[in-house]
Protein backbone atom coordinates (compact mmCIF):
# COMPACT_ATOMS: atom_id res chain seq x y z
CA UNK A 1 0.00 0.00 0.00
CA UNK A 2 1.03 3.64 -0.48
CA UNK A 3 3.03 5.18 2.63
CA UNK A 4 4.74 8.12 3.09
CA UNK A 5 8.59 8.84 3.24
CA UNK A 6 10.04 9.48 6.14
CA UNK A 7 12.05 11.71 4.75
CA UNK A 8 9.23 13.78 3.15
CA UNK A 9 10.22 16.71 0.14
CA UNK A 10 9.67 20.10 1.34
CA UNK A 11 10.72 23.38 -0.71
CA UNK A 12 10.77 26.48 -0.07
CA UNK A 13 7.39 28.51 0.20
CA UNK A 14 8.48 30.39 -3.08
CA UNK A 15 8.17 26.55 -5.19
CA UNK A 16 5.16 24.87 -3.75
CA UNK A 17 2.98 25.61 -6.37
CA UNK A 18 2.84 22.29 -7.99
CA UNK A 19 2.32 23.91 -11.76
CA UNK A 20 5.56 25.59 -11.15
CA UNK A 21 7.22 22.83 -9.90
CA UNK A 22 6.07 20.74 -12.96
CA UNK A 23 7.25 23.62 -15.44
CA UNK A 24 10.64 24.49 -14.26
CA UNK A 25 11.42 20.69 -14.49
CA UNK A 26 12.50 21.15 -17.73
CA UNK A 27 12.11 24.74 -18.54
CA UNK A 28 14.14 28.03 -17.37
CA UNK A 29 17.64 27.51 -15.14
CA UNK A 30 17.13 23.32 -15.20
CA UNK A 31 16.99 23.64 -19.17
CA UNK A 32 20.22 26.22 -19.44
CA UNK A 33 22.14 23.88 -16.65
CA UNK A 34 21.45 20.60 -18.68
CA UNK A 35 22.56 22.62 -21.92
CA UNK A 36 25.78 23.54 -20.07
CA UNK A 37 26.29 20.22 -18.78
CA UNK A 38 25.30 18.54 -22.17
CA UNK A 39 28.33 19.98 -23.48
CA UNK A 40 31.20 18.99 -21.04
CA UNK A 41 29.88 15.58 -21.22
CA UNK A 42 31.98 12.75 -23.40
CA UNK A 43 29.03 11.42 -24.34
CA UNK A 44 29.10 8.68 -26.72
CA UNK A 45 25.62 8.06 -29.08
CA UNK A 46 24.87 4.10 -29.48
CA UNK A 47 22.67 2.06 -31.03
CA UNK A 48 20.89 -0.59 -29.04
CA UNK A 49 19.54 -3.68 -30.63
CA UNK A 50 16.83 -5.65 -29.32
CA UNK A 51 15.82 -9.11 -30.46
CA UNK A 52 12.99 -8.69 -32.60
CA UNK A 53 14.93 -6.16 -34.48
CA UNK A 54 14.13 -2.75 -32.54
CA UNK A 55 16.87 -0.11 -32.49
CA UNK A 56 16.78 2.39 -29.94
CA UNK A 57 19.32 5.39 -29.33
CA UNK A 58 21.27 5.83 -26.91
CA UNK A 59 23.82 8.16 -24.87
CA UNK A 60 26.23 6.57 -22.71
CA UNK A 61 28.49 8.12 -20.52
CA UNK A 62 31.73 6.85 -18.06
CA UNK A 63 32.64 8.19 -14.66
CA UNK A 64 35.19 5.95 -14.54
CA UNK A 65 37.61 2.85 -16.02
CA UNK A 66 36.09 0.06 -14.92
CA UNK A 67 32.42 -1.32 -15.14
CA UNK A 68 31.49 -1.30 -11.38
CA UNK A 69 27.93 0.25 -11.28
CA UNK A 70 25.86 1.24 -14.04
CA UNK A 71 22.70 3.70 -13.92
CA UNK A 72 19.84 3.15 -16.60
CA UNK A 73 17.68 6.34 -17.04
CA UNK A 74 14.42 6.24 -18.89
CA UNK A 75 12.39 9.49 -20.06
CA UNK A 76 9.05 11.13 -20.10
CA UNK A 77 6.59 10.92 -23.43
CA UNK A 78 7.77 13.12 -26.20
CA UNK A 79 11.01 13.71 -24.14
CA UNK A 80 14.54 12.40 -25.13
CA UNK A 81 17.56 11.13 -23.48
CA UNK A 82 18.55 14.84 -23.70
CA UNK A 83 15.45 16.38 -21.90
CA UNK A 84 17.13 18.38 -19.06
CA UNK A 85 15.61 16.39 -15.84
CA UNK A 86 17.56 13.25 -17.58
CA UNK A 87 20.71 15.34 -18.36
CA UNK A 88 20.90 16.84 -15.08
CA UNK A 89 19.98 13.60 -13.13
CA UNK A 90 22.57 11.83 -15.45
CA UNK A 91 25.41 14.75 -14.40
CA UNK A 92 24.61 14.23 -11.13
CA UNK A 93 24.81 10.12 -10.95
CA UNK A 94 28.21 10.44 -12.87
CA UNK A 95 29.60 12.68 -10.30
CA UNK A 96 28.63 9.87 -7.54
CA UNK A 97 30.41 7.50 -9.54
CA UNK A 98 27.60 5.89 -11.48
CA UNK A 99 28.18 5.30 -14.97
CA UNK A 100 24.83 6.38 -17.00
CA UNK A 101 23.02 4.93 -20.10
CA UNK A 102 20.07 7.19 -21.35
CA UNK A 103 17.59 5.06 -23.63
CA UNK A 104 15.92 7.19 -25.64
CA UNK A 105 12.42 4.92 -26.46
CA UNK A 106 11.26 4.88 -29.99
CA UNK A 107 10.88 7.25 -31.94
CA UNK A 108 12.12 9.74 -29.53
CA UNK A 109 14.78 11.95 -29.37
CA UNK A 110 16.32 11.89 -33.09
CA UNK A 111 15.28 8.62 -33.67
CA UNK A 112 12.44 8.33 -36.21
CA UNK A 113 13.80 6.57 -38.54
CA UNK A 114 15.20 3.96 -36.78
CA UNK A 115 12.27 1.82 -36.96
CA UNK A 116 9.20 1.45 -39.04
CA UNK A 117 6.95 0.72 -36.61
CA UNK A 118 5.26 3.70 -34.25
CA UNK A 119 5.72 4.57 -31.17
CA UNK A 120 3.13 3.65 -28.27
CA UNK A 121 3.31 2.93 -24.56
CA UNK A 122 2.93 -0.65 -24.38
CA UNK A 123 6.19 -1.39 -26.42
CA UNK A 124 8.65 -1.79 -22.73
CA UNK A 125 9.33 -5.90 -23.87
CA UNK A 126 11.74 -4.02 -27.08
CA UNK A 127 13.65 -1.08 -24.47
CA UNK A 128 13.68 -4.05 -22.14
CA UNK A 129 15.14 -6.78 -24.64
CA UNK A 130 17.28 -3.47 -26.04
CA UNK A 131 18.87 -3.55 -22.65
CA UNK A 132 19.67 -7.22 -21.78
CA UNK A 133 21.63 -7.42 -24.83
CA UNK A 134 23.48 -4.29 -24.51
CA UNK A 135 24.44 -4.88 -20.73
CA UNK A 136 25.43 -8.68 -21.27
CA UNK A 137 28.19 -8.13 -22.92
CA UNK A 138 29.76 -5.76 -19.93
CA UNK A 139 30.82 -6.66 -16.50
CA UNK A 140 29.05 -3.93 -14.00
CA UNK A 141 28.66 -5.41 -10.69
CA UNK A 142 25.81 -3.11 -9.74
CA UNK A 143 22.73 -2.26 -12.60
CA UNK A 144 19.98 0.09 -11.78
CA UNK A 145 17.07 1.52 -13.83
CA UNK A 146 15.31 4.96 -12.93
CA UNK A 147 12.67 6.36 -15.01
CA UNK A 148 10.55 9.72 -15.04
CA UNK A 149 6.69 9.81 -15.91
CA UNK A 150 6.14 7.72 -18.81
CA UNK A 151 9.69 6.33 -18.60
CA UNK A 152 9.05 5.12 -14.84
CA UNK A 153 6.02 3.27 -15.95
CA UNK A 154 8.05 1.44 -18.73
CA UNK A 155 11.02 1.09 -15.93
CA UNK A 156 8.90 -0.29 -13.56
CA UNK A 157 6.81 -3.07 -15.76
CA UNK A 158 10.62 -4.09 -17.35
CA UNK A 159 11.88 -4.69 -13.68
CA UNK A 160 8.70 -6.99 -13.42
CA UNK A 161 8.80 -8.75 -16.58
CA UNK A 162 12.98 -8.95 -16.94
CA UNK A 163 14.59 -7.17 -13.97
CA UNK A 164 16.15 -10.44 -12.91
CA UNK A 165 17.43 -11.43 -16.64
CA UNK A 166 18.87 -8.11 -16.92
CA UNK A 167 20.44 -8.65 -13.73
CA UNK A 168 18.62 -5.41 -12.18
CA UNK A 169 20.13 -4.59 -8.52
CA UNK A 170 16.68 -2.25 -7.90
CA UNK A 171 14.36 -0.22 -10.00
CA UNK A 172 12.73 3.63 -9.07
CA UNK A 173 10.16 5.22 -10.87
CA UNK A 174 9.18 9.26 -10.66
CA UNK A 175 6.09 9.57 -11.11
CA UNK A 176 4.28 7.10 -13.45
CA UNK A 177 1.11 6.92 -15.03
CA UNK A 178 -0.92 4.57 -13.05
CA UNK A 179 -3.95 4.79 -14.70
CA UNK A 180 -3.18 5.83 -17.93
CA UNK A 181 -7.57 6.33 -18.92
CA UNK A 182 -7.51 8.59 -15.86
CA UNK A 183 -4.10 10.51 -16.79
CA UNK A 184 -6.13 11.54 -20.08
CA UNK A 185 -8.86 12.58 -18.17
CA UNK A 186 -7.02 14.41 -15.63
CA UNK A 187 -4.90 16.03 -19.04
CA UNK A 188 -8.62 16.93 -20.27
CA UNK A 189 -10.04 18.20 -17.37
CA UNK A 190 -6.94 20.04 -16.32
CA UNK A 191 -4.65 23.25 -16.66
CA UNK A 192 -5.29 23.61 -20.41
CA UNK A 193 -1.30 24.01 -20.84
CA UNK A 194 -0.47 20.62 -20.60
CA UNK A 195 -2.93 18.78 -23.29
CA UNK A 196 -1.81 21.52 -25.54
CA UNK A 197 1.79 21.10 -24.42
CA UNK A 198 1.61 16.72 -24.97
CA UNK A 199 -0.61 17.28 -28.24
CA UNK A 200 1.81 19.48 -30.05
CA UNK A 201 4.72 17.15 -28.92
CA UNK A 202 3.16 14.18 -30.39
CA UNK A 203 1.92 15.86 -33.42
CA UNK A 204 5.43 17.08 -34.23
CA UNK A 205 6.77 13.64 -33.75
CA UNK A 206 4.28 11.81 -35.46
CA UNK A 207 4.99 14.95 -38.64
CA UNK A 208 8.99 13.54 -37.99
CA UNK A 209 8.11 10.23 -39.01
CA UNK A 210 6.40 11.10 -41.96
CA UNK A 211 9.87 13.00 -43.30
CA UNK A 212 11.20 9.65 -43.19
CA UNK A 213 8.03 6.96 -43.71
CA UNK A 214 6.40 9.05 -46.01
CA UNK A 215 4.18 5.78 -47.29
CA UNK A 216 2.09 6.71 -44.09
CA UNK A 217 -1.58 7.97 -44.61
CA UNK A 218 -2.65 9.50 -41.86
CA UNK A 219 -1.59 13.45 -43.53
CA UNK A 220 -4.70 14.72 -43.28
CA UNK A 221 -6.33 12.71 -40.14
CA UNK A 222 -3.07 14.54 -38.58
CA UNK A 223 -3.63 17.94 -40.09
CA UNK A 224 -7.52 17.48 -39.22
CA UNK A 225 -6.77 16.21 -35.16
CA UNK A 226 -7.49 19.06 -32.46
CA UNK A 227 -6.91 17.16 -29.23
CA UNK A 228 -5.01 14.19 -27.72
CA UNK A 229 -8.69 12.31 -27.65
CA UNK A 230 -8.53 12.99 -31.27
CA UNK A 231 -5.07 11.59 -32.10
CA UNK A 232 -6.11 8.28 -29.36
CA UNK A 233 -9.09 7.49 -31.44
CA UNK A 234 -7.33 7.78 -34.74
CA UNK A 235 -4.29 6.10 -34.21
CA UNK A 236 -4.48 3.96 -31.37
CA UNK A 237 -6.97 1.38 -33.97
CA UNK A 238 -5.11 1.67 -36.62
CA UNK A 239 -1.55 1.27 -35.47
CA UNK A 240 -1.45 -0.50 -32.63
CA UNK A 241 -2.67 -3.84 -31.70
CA UNK A 242 -5.66 -2.67 -29.88
CA UNK A 243 -9.28 -2.08 -30.94
CA UNK A 244 -9.98 0.96 -28.66
CA UNK A 245 -8.40 3.47 -26.81
CA UNK A 246 -9.35 2.07 -23.70
CA UNK A 247 -8.22 -1.20 -24.01
CA UNK A 248 -5.13 0.06 -25.30
CA UNK A 249 -4.34 2.26 -21.99
CA UNK A 250 -5.36 -1.00 -19.94
CA UNK A 251 -2.59 -2.40 -21.40
CA UNK A 252 -0.27 -0.71 -19.93
CA UNK A 253 -1.52 0.30 -16.84
CA UNK A 254 0.09 -0.59 -13.56
CA UNK A 255 -2.95 -0.88 -11.54
CA UNK A 256 -4.07 -4.62 -9.56
CA UNK A 257 -1.26 -6.99 -10.01
CA UNK A 258 0.94 -6.14 -12.77
CA UNK A 259 3.90 -5.15 -11.09
CA UNK A 260 3.93 -9.19 -9.49
CA UNK A 261 6.59 -10.54 -10.92
CA UNK A 262 8.71 -8.33 -9.28
CA UNK A 263 11.86 -9.53 -8.02
CA UNK A 264 14.19 -7.36 -7.52
CA UNK A 265 13.71 -3.97 -5.28
CA UNK A 266 11.19 -1.54 -6.96
CA UNK A 267 10.00 2.34 -5.83
CA UNK A 268 7.74 4.55 -7.00
CA UNK A 269 8.03 8.27 -5.66
CA UNK A 270 5.44 10.12 -6.34
CA UNK A 271 3.60 13.76 -5.46
CA UNK A 272 0.35 14.37 -4.13
CA UNK A 273 0.19 17.74 -6.27
CA UNK A 274 1.69 16.40 -9.11
CA UNK A 275 -1.08 18.56 -11.42
CA UNK A 276 -0.66 15.74 -15.10
CA UNK A 277 -1.43 12.32 -12.79
CA UNK A 278 -4.13 11.49 -9.99
CA UNK A 279 -2.11 10.41 -7.29
CA UNK A 280 -4.99 8.62 -5.88
CA UNK A 281 -4.38 5.91 -8.43
CA UNK A 282 -1.75 4.69 -6.17
CA UNK A 283 -4.20 3.12 -4.26
CA UNK A 284 -5.24 0.34 -7.31
CA UNK A 285 -1.61 -0.83 -6.95
CA UNK A 286 -1.80 -4.49 -5.34
CA UNK A 287 0.76 -4.93 -2.60
CA UNK A 288 3.87 -6.06 -3.32
CA UNK A 289 6.90 -7.25 -1.07
CA UNK A 290 9.41 -5.86 -3.39
CA UNK A 291 7.27 -2.65 -4.01
CA UNK A 292 7.64 0.49 -1.70
CA UNK A 293 5.63 3.33 -3.01
CA UNK A 294 6.65 6.71 -1.40
CA UNK A 295 4.44 10.07 -1.69
CA UNK A 296 5.37 13.72 -0.79
CA UNK A 297 2.80 16.54 -0.21
CA UNK A 298 4.79 18.81 -2.68
CA UNK A 299 6.78 18.10 -6.01
CA UNK A 300 4.14 18.82 -8.62
CA UNK A 301 5.21 16.36 -11.89
CA UNK A 302 8.84 15.10 -11.83
CA UNK A 303 9.78 18.74 -10.18
CA UNK A 304 10.74 17.82 -6.65
CA UNK A 305 12.64 21.07 -7.06
CA UNK A 306 14.86 22.77 -3.99
CA UNK A 307 15.75 26.15 -5.12
CA UNK A 308 15.63 28.31 -8.37
CA UNK A 309 18.55 27.10 -9.42
CA UNK A 310 16.34 23.72 -10.14
CA UNK A 311 18.26 21.73 -8.30
CA UNK A 312 16.53 18.56 -7.56
CA UNK A 313 15.65 16.48 -4.12
CA UNK A 314 14.62 13.55 -6.26
CA UNK A 315 18.14 13.17 -8.11
CA UNK A 316 19.92 12.80 -4.19
CA UNK A 317 16.87 10.43 -3.25
CA UNK A 318 17.58 8.40 -6.05
CA UNK A 319 21.62 7.62 -4.47
CA UNK A 320 20.21 7.18 -1.55
CA UNK A 321 18.12 4.05 -2.96
CA UNK A 322 20.65 2.83 -5.18
CA UNK A 323 23.06 3.24 -1.61
CA UNK A 324 25.72 5.70 -3.58
CA UNK A 325 28.21 2.99 -3.29
CA UNK A 326 29.89 3.35 -6.46
CA UNK A 327 31.94 7.05 -5.81
CA UNK A 328 35.53 6.64 -7.60
CA UNK A 329 39.12 8.13 -7.00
Amino acid sequence: MPMTAQKSFTPPLYLRSAHLQTILNSQGPRGWRARRLQRELSTEVLTLDAADGTRLLADYDRAAADDRALAILLHGWEGCSRSAYIVTTAARLLAAGYDVLRVNLRDHGDSHYLNRELFNSTRSPEVASAIERWVAGRSYRQIFLAGYSLGASFALRIAADRGREIGLDAAIGICPPVDPANAMRALNEGFFAYERYFFNRWRNSLERKLEHFPDYDYTEALAAARSLDDLNAYFIPRYTEFDSVDEYFAAYALVGDRLAGLEVPAYLIAAQDDPILPVADLDHIDAVDNLAIETHPHGGHCGFLENLAARSWVEERLLELMGAEPTRA
